[in-house]
C-alpha cells in the first residue's frame, strides 16, 4: 500500500471515534442524546435543503464540508457546550486536536481540513456564517421538540439562549426568526426561564 493511501485509510479509522463523542442535546424526539456523527450528519443535510436561505450566495459543498470536518476535533477535545465559561480551554483543545487528527492526512488534505475547520471558527465567509447558522439552529430545533430538555439539565436561561443563539442572523435571517419563534414559544410554554 502507498503512503498516501495508507495516511487516508488511517485518518477514516481515527475519525470513527466521532460516533461515539455524545453531545449535549437530544435527538429531535428526546430519546437519546444525540452524537457528533448524527450531528454533522444532519448539519449536512440542513445545508443542502436550507442553503437558499442564507443571507448572501454560498458554496454549498464547501459548507457541506466544513460541517462534516467541524466537529471532528472534538474525538479528542470532548463536546463543551455552547453555553460554557471554558472557552480558553476548549479552544486550547480544540487547536491541538486539529493538528493532530488532520495531522493524519496527505499535506494538502491536511491544509485543506484545517483550513475548513478555521473558516468555521472564524465565522466570516458566507459559508462559515451559514454553517455556524445551521450548527445552531439544530440544537435549537431539537430542544423545542424535547420540550426544552439540554436547557433544563444544564439550567441554561431564556436570555442565554437569546443571546447564543442570536449569532444564526449572521448567517441567515430567516432562520434566526423561525429559531427565535421557538425560543420565545418555549419561553410562553414554561419550557425555559
Amino acid at each position: 500500500m502507498d503512503e498516501r493511501l495508507k495516511k487516508q485509510l488511517d485518518f477514516i479509522v481515527e475519525i470513527d471515534k466521532i460516533k461515539t463523542i455524545i453531545r449535549h442535546t437530544k435527538l429531535f424526539g428526546g430519546a437519546k442524546y444525540e452524537n457528533d456523527a448524527e450531528h454533522s450528519w444532519h448539519l449536512a443535510m440542513m445545508a443542502l435543503v436550507l442553503a437558499e436561505h442564507a443571507n448572501e450566495p454560498i458554496d454549498v459543498v464547501k459548507t457541506v464540508k466544513m460541517v462534516l470536518v467541524h466537529d471532528i476535533v472534538e474525538i479528542d477535545a470532548g463536546d463543551y457546550i455552547i453555553y460554557t465559561k471554558l472557552t480558553a480551554e476548549k479552544e486550547a483543545k480544540e487547536k491541538a486536536a486539529a493538528e493532530r487528527i488532520f495531522g493524519l492526512l496527505p499535506e494538502e488534505q491536511k491544509t485543506e481540513f484545517i483550513g475548513l475547520w478555521r473558516e468555521f471558527e472564524e465565522r466570516a465567509t458566507p459559508e462559515a456564517k451559514f454553517a455556524a447558522a445551521v450548527d445552531r439552529l439544530e440544537p435549537v430545533m431539537q430542544n423545542y421538540f424535547a420540550q426544552g430538555a439540554t436547557w433544563r439539565e444544564n439550567g441554561i436561561a431564556a436570555e442565554q439562549v437569546l443571546a447564543v443563539n442570536r449569532r444564526i442572523g449572521y448567517g441567515s435571517d430567516r432562520l434566526w426568526e423561525y429559531a427565535k419563534g421557538l425560543i420565545e414559544e418555549c419561553m410562553g410554554r414554561g419550557m425555559i426561564d
